[in-house]
């Protein structure tokens, strides 16, 4: 793990990690959610006559809505899709997303996410959706973890992941940061792109079906199997963050 750390260090001309915040995103990492929108994605565009295979939809993951709309349109239609057919497309995805099971907490997500408080660091949320139930479950599962001022979501970027965006907003969000002032919490490849072009150490967790490999070449810096793991290992992973140097 140190080596990890001290060739993220060493990339980047830092001397050390100086941490304050956490950043966390949402689908994938604090809920199981990513089975619901691959669902509701494949179904949406079906509805609509385009096809987004259910397998496909995780490999978006972390995209805006319309970004993800227009990668479909521009594949099968060649030429983006208007901004009515966004709205109507985006909103029939949403209706079919509230109808599915609700998506559960995902395992050891509180844990994780209380760990990182007891080590005095303010985790901030960093994700692509606007899908208002799962946000506003966040207070229900995770009571007090998350403040509006600490959450950046597809309401807040122009240009979402795997664009650095959302994590430089959030970097702004969390006090104004440097990147080497926090870590990313991430499960999907674009997700991690945008922490890695953002430049942040970022530690993936691969909680759905993409193999290992997709994330590390993503240019995940720390690998873990689940949150559970990260739960298990945050006190041994923020020593070795806040003690490496280059």
């Amino acid at each position: 793990m140190t080596d990890n750390i001290r060739q993220y260090l060493q990339a980047h001309n830092y001397q050390r990690l100086d941490l304050h915040t956490v950043m966390f995103d949402m689908d994938g990492v604090l809920f199981n959610s990513m089975p619901n929108h691959a669902r509701s994605w494949h179904l949406a565009m079906a509805h609509f006559g385009l096809a987004l295979p259910y397998e496909e939809a995780f490999l978006h993951e972390g995209r805006t809505g319309a970004s993800t709309i227009n990668i479909v349109s521009e594949r099968q239609r060649h030429r983006p899709a208007t901004e009515q057919e966004e709205q109507e497309i985006y909103a029939y995805k949403a209706k079919i997303f509230t109808s599915l099971p609700t998506a559960e907490p995902m395992p050891g997500a509180a844990e994780a996410l209380s760990a990182v408080k007891r080590s005095g660091l303010t985790p901030v949320l960093v994700t692509g959706s606007g899908q208002k139930t799962l946000l506003q479950r966040l207070q229900t599962h995770y009571p007090g973890m998350f403040t509006p001022d600490h959450m950046v979501t597809a309401f807040d970027v122009k240009y979402g992941k795997p664009n650095p965006e959302p994590y430089l907003i959030g970097l702004r969000k969390g006090g104004n940061l440097q990147p080497n002032q926090s870590v990313v919490v991430e499960n999907a490849p674009l997700g991690v792109q945008a922490a890695v072009a953002a430049g942040v150490f970022t530690i993936a967790v691969n909680t759905g079906p993409l193999p290992d490999s997709a994330l590390l070449d993503a240019g995940a810096n720390l690998l873990l199997p689940s949150m559970q793991a990260l739960a298990d290992q945050w006190p041994a992973i923020y020593e070795a963050l806040t003690t490496t140097t280059r």
